[in-house]
């Protein structure tokens, strides 16, 4: 017998059986092991986001999670949630938008005019104001999509036209206040429609409505990749991310219903993300959008009209850096000339936070979100413990720089640079 008829012994207790056979046991833990992990890292930002909230609610000895802080999270940062949405946009589009916060401004100062001086009635002030936003969206399109001046230098421009402008409107005044029903944009509730309750029933209704829709989708989602021989996560994992899930929303939900109940300014965001996850995940423009991002000659070859894309993005941004005004002036009662000062910047923040590339062609509206809502409980956490404003400033910069090191870590990780 020769030495090739020989067969090796692989010895027990390593993870094989004899005959070099792998163990199905082990096999089966190894792939269930990089599966979760592989599914850890793709949810950094939300593990993420859930480390900050345990840190802070550590450190203020829960008063970070009192329903009123968990209710004011959402009412004191929607504008940034809403610049953040069309923010991730456009940076996956590779542009920039340094003009929102003064777009925001203008903005709330003109729809002070409609609303308070000319006494309009309040829905048409906020049609006419959103209106004007995306005017204005229509204006810097114009100039990055068709006289092809990059984004940066246009949006800095208009960063200074408009912050211009809202002096201009505002002749170096402040403007309030408004009437209620245009508040409520900022302020207003969506409680006691079944009576005066400790815990607003509707709330808790609505909550449990959403919980049944996440566990129905995700079930439905992964029946179907079974079906079609799809690689799943391991069955354990699956209803382990489901019952932490809905423990978050739970306690969410239970905290809102307890305080004043569905904020309005929860309502439009809700509405938003809804709207523009479906676009940018289940539509031609959305794939555009991350086709132009990734490799916009290629784009351009393949028939994509990349700068009709780029104008309606600015248009749309325009519009949102609008309705991001409507609720910071409906929040505070008040349109003044300090109002959107560093609203881009925490825009840009949330959406580099949340995972967006620099490089563009990387991005989700749910990052974005958590991105948003990762420096909100920053703002809020750091207030709890008293800690200055110099210091909040410089605390979100290393956030930043520490998510974007991040992102370029995982690329040169992955091969590329």
């Amino acid at each position: 017998m020769s030495d090739l008829d020989t067969k090796p012994t692989v010895p027990a207790g390593d993870g094989t059986a004899a005959g070099g056979l792998v163990n199905p046991a082990t096999n089966r833990f190894t792939s269930w092991l990089t599966h979760i992990l592989s599914d850890l890292g793709k949810n950094g930002i939300f593990i993420a986001l859930l480390l900050v909230v345990v840190f802070f609610a550590v450190i203020t000895d829960g008063i970070l999670l009192r329903p009123q802080n968990i209710s004011n999270l959402i009412v004191q940062n929607g504008y940034i949630l809403v610049l953040a949405i069309g923010m991730v946009m456009v940076i996956i589009a590779g542009h920039i938008d340094l003009s929102v916060g003064s777009v925001a401004a203008f903005v709330g100062a003109v729809s002070g005019v409609f609303a308070v001086q000319m006494q309009m009635p309040w829905w048409i002030a906020i049609i006419l104001s959103l209106a004007i936003g995306a005017l204005v969206g229509v204006w810097q399109g114009f100039w990055i999509a068709y006289v092809g001046i990059p984004a940066f230098i246009v949006t800095l421009a208009g960063m200074l036209i408009f912050r211009g402008l809202a002096l201009v409107v505002l002749g170096n005044a402040n403007i309030g206040s408004f009437p209620a029903e245009y508040r409520a944009l900022g302020n207003g509730f969506l409680n006691d429609v079944f009576g005066d309750f400790p815990i607003d029933p509707l709330t808790l209704g609505i909550g449990v409505i959403a919980v049944v829709g996440l566990v129905v989708q995700q079930v439905r989602t992964r029946l179907g990749r079974q079906k079609y021989g799809q690689d799943t996560e391991p069955f354990p994992w699956f209803v382990a991310k489901l019952v932490l899930i809905t423990a978050g929303i739970g306690f969410f939900v239970y905290a809102l219903a307890a305080y004043k109940g569905i904020p309005v300014t929860l309502i439009v965001l809700a509405v938003l993300v809804l709207v523009y996850g479906i676009v940018m995940n289940r539509s031609v423009f959305g794939r555009h959008i991350y086709a132009i991002g990734g490799n916009r000659h290629a784009a351009e070859l393949s028939g994509i009209k990349t700068r009709k894309v780029d104008f309606f993005l600015f248009v749309n941004m325009g519009f949102l850096a609008a309705l991001a005004g409507l609720i910071f002036t409906a929040r505070l009662n008040l349109a003044g000339p300090k109002a959107g000062d560093g609203f881009e910047l925490e825009a840009i923040s949330a959406a580099f936070i949340g995972g967006a590339a620099v490089q563009g062609g990387v991005g989700t509206i749910g990052g974005a979100i958590i991105g948003g809502l990762i420096i909100g409980v920053l703002n809020n956490g750091m207030s709890i413990i008293g800690l200055g404003i110099e210091w909040q400033q410089a605390v979100k910069g290393l956030v930043l720089l520490l998510a974007v090191a991040f992102d370029v870590y995982n690329k040169r990780r992955s091969g590329g640079r």
